[in-house]
């Protein structure tokens, strides 16, 4: 699940251990990776707390993904976050399994709903081999970078039975606001690339890929755009994509 709240886009990236001239990109995005997870072991107690992540343009299309799937058969929720979608699925008669790399945010969700299977397992090593008949991965791609996104599509699309749906959701901010974060990466050292940015407000790390890329991506990985849709929030939007193979 993306961080919260309104993005404040900061000009300036903070070194990390290791980074200035030194870390090479895979070591620095495997430091990167696993801030993210303890940002969000981090804040997990209290992640909930007046906050809501489900907008009506999530619920629509979670509504539209269930409907794709059978009566007693599996939703596949990848990087659940808290699980803020499992009321949807249980009530319209539908299995839930839930997956994320945080321990403390699966933590918060099996609190929640204590019957429900829950798995510590990241995008990157998903390895359901046709046990859903639908996926979702909603407000997560943002911390996949872009050398791990053919992969994680893949694995979303192993997870499904054949003809199985996908619910994506991309996240997309201001171009010029990564243009200065990639000047403030590169100025501090890091081994970032364009569309990049490690600021304060990312958990850790972003990767927002253009709408070229990402629909390559989605080519290649043998996945058609059935429905889609903008939302625009406080300084960041979304890119809603129901995809099937």
């Amino acid at each position: 699940m993306s961080k919260r709240g309104p993005r404040r886009r900061a000009a300036t990236a903070r070194p990390v251990a290791g980074s200035l001239g030194i870390m090479d990109r895979t070591g620095w995005l495997d430091e990167r990776r696993v801030a993210v997870e303890d940002d969000y072991t981090r804040d997990a107690p209290t992640y909930d707390d007046g906050y809501d992540p489900a907008t009506p343009v999530h619920r629509r299309f979670v509504a539209w993904l269930i409907e794709t799937v059978p009566v007693d058969g599996t939703v596949l929720d990848a990087a659940c976050g808290t699980a803020p979608y499992v009321g949807m699925v249980l009530e319209a008669e539908r299995r839930y399994v839930g997956t994320d790399q945080s321990a403390g945010m699966l933590e918060q969700a099996k609190t929640k709903w204590p019957d429900v299977r829950f798995e510590q397992v990241g995008l990157q090593e998903l390895a359901f081999d046709g046990e859903c008949d639908a996926a979702m991965c909603i407000d997560a791609m943002e911390h996949v970078p872009p050398e791990d996104w053919p992969g994680v599509l893949a694995n979303l699309r192993r997870s499904r039975r054949t003809g199985g749906h996908l619910y994506l959701t991309v996240e997309e901010v201001d171009r010029k606001w990564l243009d200065d974060a990639f000047t403030a990466a590169t100025a501090a050292g890091l081994p970032a690339v364009h569309n990049e940015d490690v600021g304060d407000d990312t958990g850790g790390y972003h990767h927002y890929p253009d709408r070229e890329q990402a629909n390559q991506w989605f080519t290649d990985a043998g996945l058609n755009i059935i429905e889609e849709a903008d939302e625009w929030l406080d300084g960041y939007g979304y890119h809603h994509l129901l995809l099937r193979a």
